[in-house]
């Protein structure tokens, strides 16, 4: 009897030992979460991955109710037999693109002698950089399948579990599923559709995201030439006024919510003059009897004037009860002869640029840019060539889910604007800051709450005495207490030598546009300053602008270039 059950031990033994190994799954799908600064977000999108042994693919899993509808469906594919990568984009109601990656285009990855056990299989840590971020990433080899929820950061020999970005960025796996025969689902797409670079791949997808309105487009902005304007005062028709100087178009703007972002894109380059010139995008409000449109009509003198004290009247520039002066969009610095002078002016070691570019972020002016507005440009030259100009307004959203919050009732009064976008129809420049205070009276209605002063000045007058070169303070008052007093001053020129190939090069190796400016440079935007007005009540205020302008010197003369609105919305 014992010998019998030694014997039926042994046959025991010997059949676990040569019992076929546990069959590997073919396919499986893994789920990941995001972890930052050890905390676990619990909202949001989910990683997910699907993988076998020869190929895997990596999406987000999103509500798709709650997308915005111009964001693309991506989806990211590994091929481990041949050793590449697809990203395919799937649009809504539109193409299918994608872009190939070859192994060797990602990070290379160097194994560590770490290991760890994540939900339940032993990982060995590898490591890489990318774009100066320190990558850590863990993977198993235990489930006979390969695939990363992130191949941006190298693709392993296995399954990635874990990845931590500079130590506090992590992509956790919390849940590996082995799918059963009746489950598996295909991994490589058959339709992946157009083939592109990576970099028009991503511009593809970040440009559908985007709205752009074409406002001009390679317009001339010049003086002096015959002007024409048609009969037509329908959408998208460009206007020329002053002799040409000011281009003006009425557009149909989006509707959008309050946390978009908008740009003003302008580009601009010499056609003809060599100078650096002041320039504007601006909006001419309709919301009183009276408006700027009026005076590009029917001329400069049916605008109200303030009378200043040296006598002069300035056309257009203050608000009254029925007339609301230009808003100021983007002021901007033509530079000296670009791309018209590019080859007519050689320096050792410089290059010109063919126009300028110049963005500008002006969100805060969101609410007053929607629906039917009508926009202008304007540049001060007397040449006939003068300038070309191309305008977008650009509108990035600000969430990649539908909003469902109503936007806030927004609120705003334009205050002022002494730039003369009618200098070549007689607009008197703003000099009355030499003898006087520049003053306007409003109403501010019940309701309204944090108003903020939107406020750009710069400084002219082209001579070694002119208020160009010179710094002066500007004092901005509320009922004659001071709200705030600044200097306005770039001494940042010299940054935009490569726009100016017209400028003037001096003895000692200095350029006219490298000098420093009161508020501007040549090829280059005036920033806003902003300045919270806490504690203003309702009713009539008086809103004050004083600079100390220096005198004139002969035919030379200083002025500046003011413009505030207040900005702010009902409870």
């Amino acid at each position: 009897m014992r010998k019998l059950i030694i014997i039926a031990l042994l046959n025991i033994f010997v059949s676990q030992s040569f019992a076929a190994p546990k069959k590997l799954p073919e396919i499986v799908k893994v789920t990941f979460q995001v972890v930052v600064n050890g905390k676990t977000r619990t909202e949001g999108a989910k990683s997910m991955l699907l993988c076998s042994s020869t190929a895997s693919k990596s999406w987000t899993e999103n509500d798709s109710k709650k997308l915005l509808p111009t964001i693309a469906n991506e989806t990211s594919y590994i091929d481990f037999g041949t050793k590449n990568t697809f990203q395919v984009a799937r649009f809504t109601n539109g193409p299918v693109i994608n872009t190939p990656l070859a192994f060797s285009e990602y990070p290379v990855l160097t194994e560590t002698s770490e290991t760890a056990v994540i939900l339940g299989y032993t990982c060995k840590k590898l490591k890489t950089s990318l774009r100066s971020n320190s990558i850590d990433i863990w993977y198993t080899a235990q489930l006979g399948v390969k695939g990363t929820p992130s191949m941006a950061y190298g693709i392993p020999d296995g399954l990635v579990l874990k990845i931590i970005r500079n130590g506090n960025y992590e992509i956790v796996a919390t849940e590996v599923k082995p799918l059963k025969q009746k489950e598996e689902e295909p991994i490589l797409s058959i339709e992946m559709g157009e083939s592109l670079s990576l970099q028009l791949y991503k511009y593809r997808i970040t440009e559908n995201l985007i709205t752009s309105v074409d406002v001009f487009t390679n317009e001339q902005i010049s003086f002096g030439n015959e002007i024409v304007n048609p009969a037509d005062t329908s959408f998208q028709t460009t206007f020329k006024y002053s002799s040409g100087t000011v281009i003006l178009k009425k557009v149909k703007l989006p509707v959008m919510p309050d946390e978009t972002q908008l740009f003003a894109e302008l580009y601009q380059h010499s056609n003809g003059d060599a100078y650096d010139r002041t320039g504007s995008v601006f909006m001419i409000p309709l919301d009183k009897e009276k408006s700027f449109l009026d005076g590009l009509k029917k001329g400069i003198n049916t605008l109200p004037a303030f009378l200043a004290k040296n006598g002069k009247s300035y056309q257009g520039v203050v608000a009254t009860s029925d007339y609301s002066p230009v808003i100021e969009i983007m002021r901007f610095f033509t530079s000296f002869g670009i791309g018209q002078f590019n080859d007519k002016v050689t320096v050792y070691g410089q290059h010109w640029e063919d126009s300028t570019l110049y963005k500008q972020e002006v969100t805060e002016l969101l609410p007053l840019l929607q629906g039917e507005r009508w926009i202008g440009v304007f540049i001060g030259n007397y040449d006939k060539g003068g300038h070309r100009v191309s305008l977008k307004l650009k509108y990035y959203p600000g969430s990649m889910e539908v909003s469902e919050k109503p936007n806030k009732k927004a609120w705003s009064m334009q205050l002022f604007n002494t730039l003369n976008v009618m200098e070549m129809a007689g607009q008197e420049y703003g000099t009355m800051f030499a003898s006087d205070t520049l003053n306007v009276e409003v109403v501010i209605p019940e309701g309204v709450t944090n108003i903020r002063m939107r406020y750009i000045t710069t400084g002219h007058g082209g001579w070694g005495g002119g208020d160009e070169f010179n710094q002066k303070m500007n004092t901005i008052s509320i009922d004659g207490k001071v709200l705030f007093q600044f200097t306005p001053w770039r001494c940042d020129c010299a940054t935009f030598r490569k726009y100016n190939p017209a400028s003037g090069n001096f003895w000692n190796g200095t350029s006219s546009s490298d000098y420093s400016r009161s508020g501007w440079c040549p090829g280059s935007v005036t920033n806003p300053v902003y300045f919270p007005i806490a504690d203003i009540l309702p009713g009539k205020h008086r809103f004050s602008v004083a600079i100390p302008m220096g005198k004139n010197e002969g035919g030379s003369f200083s002025s500046w270039n003011v413009s505030g609105i207040l900005i702010g919305e009902y409870k």
